[in-house]
């Protein structure tokens, strides 16, 4: 399991709520207008989206394994004019209760030149589930079948770019090389049929949940079919955050993803708990999930009108599929001033020709200050490198290899926790105002 580039990040955005609503509402497009293109923001294989609710911009996650639009994470900057609003419990993936919530019905919702009129929202208070620190940017709320419903909606994650038409005026035969399946609908949640080669090339049948809003590549549960149960070799570790607390379970890989007659090889594969995913086996058929990083593979059209999916290999289809195998999940930290050298400094020439010297003087070197990103552990696997190491939760990063945080991106410090062979890992952390620095190589646990 080499590591050249990083493709998964956050392994718990998988978000799903099992509530039993009817939609309300309808999305559509001005009279003239067949479709609409823009371009959207990839964060850990998370398609953004900037949204208006009742005139107010927020930012979305786009989630085909949501049946309902999810507020959370507002606070008095992001105060809305909800329309008709009472209170409710709410039940979602993780071991803790139901959390407090409200439901709201007449809400306006507009994407460019798309407008949903009449839409229901649920807005939920729970401080515990924050997205934002975990992508670096403030994410308010998930959108699913409300919004894809009723359109053809192509995603390229290549290009980052996305297109709604008009429902029937795209014809998916019109692919040459795209794979067309059959979706199924169950609380308004699109299910595809596929395989799984687990250990051999025995092909077991799985029906999946296509979950843009999971950045994992796949989900299974343990013994929803004979077949699956977790491989000899696999590590126990923390999933991601549900509405109603986090999710445990076991990482491994499996030898193939089969979707008609191709193949995926390698995947990575988790197997959360049965306490996590409780509600989410109500749909006794279900044997797991197709997450954001399987369809980032894919030129993926979603038709929902007609309950088709097309998939067209991608450019990313053959990247291989990694582990973060340090034990360390990280979050934002907020924002640190930082003290930069400028480009530009003032000088003197001491050969007092005019001509170019090596003898000059600086005599005032220029600083500027700039807003950098800050970065600290989250959680720390029991018994993983970076626990044996002395590593803690709340330890703030400073370096890693060498280099200063703040010059890097999450995704590119994650990268560094992926197994290479003898790959040795270095962080200096400050802890309490100290500085600690700890050592420690990674180790190919699956092999």
């Amino acid at each position: 399991m080499e590591n050249k580039k990083l493709k998964i990040l956050i392994l718990f955005i998988g978000v799903f709520f099992t509530l039993n609503v009817s939609s309300q509402g309808y999305f559509s497009f001005p009279n003239t207008v067949k479709k609409q293109s823009f371009n959207f923001k990839l964060l850990s294989n998370l398609i953004v989206l900037p949204i208006e609710v009742n005139g107010k911009k927020l930012n979305f996650i786009l989630d085909s394994g949501v049946g309902a639009t999810i507020l959370f994470n507002l606070n008095a900057r992001d105060s809305l004019d909800l329309k008709n609003v009472k209170k409710i419990k709410l039940q979602g993936l993780g071991g803790e209760e139901a959390v407090d919530a409200i439901v709201s019905n007449g809400n306006k919702i507009k994407l460019k030149s798309i407008n949903g009129y009449n839409q229901k929202l649920f807005v939920i208070f729970n401080d515990n589930f924050d997205l934002s620190s975990k992508l670096g940017l403030t994410i308010h709320g998930i959108i699913g079948f409300d919004l894809l419903k009723n359109f053809t909606v192509k995603i390229n994650y290549s290009s980052k770019k996305i297109t709604f038409y008009k429902a029937n005026t795209y014809k998916l035969d019109d692919c040459r090389k795209c794979d067309i399946f059959d979706l199924e609908f169950y609380r308004k949640k699109p299910y595809i049929e596929a395989g799984v080669k687990l250990t051999s090339d025995k092909i077991t049948p799985v029906k999946l949940l296509i979950d843009s809003g999971g950045s994992d590549a796949m989900w299974l549960f343990e013994n929803s079919h004979p077949d699956i149960v977790p491989p000899k070799k696999y590590f126990k570790g923390f999933l991601g955050e549900g509405l109603s607390g986090s999710i445990y379970g076991k990482r491994a890989r499996v030898k193939a993803l089969v979707y008609g007659s191709h193949e995926i090889k390698n995947p990575t594969v988790s197997y959360p708990d049965s306490i996590s995913i409780r509600h989410a086996r109500r749909f006794r058929s279900r044997n797991g999930s197709m997450g954001a990083n399987i369809l980032k593979r894919f030129l993926v059209v979603f038709d929902y009108p007609n309950k088709k999916i097309s998939l067209k290999k991608g450019a990313h289809f053959n990247k291989p599929f990694y582990y973060n195998v340090s034990g360390l999940e990280l979050v934002h930290n907020g924002k640190i001033l930082v003290k930069e050298k400028d480009n530009k400094s003032t000088s003197f020439n001491l050969s007092g020709n005019g001509q170019t010297s090596n003898n000059s003087v600086i005599i005032d070197y220029r600083y500027k200050y700039n807003f950098k990103p800050s970065y600290r552990v989250l959680k720390v696997l029991e018994n993983s490198p970076a626990d044996y190491a002395g590593v803690m939760v709340d330890d703030v990063l400073i370096k890693v290899n060498g280099k200063f945080v703040h010059e890097m991106k999450l995704t590119e410090i994650i990268e560094k926790f992926y197994y290479k062979k003898n790959r040795k890992v270095s962080l200096v952390v400050e802890r309490n105002g100290q500085h600690y620095e700890f050592k420690f190589y990674l180790e190919d646990i699956l092999q």
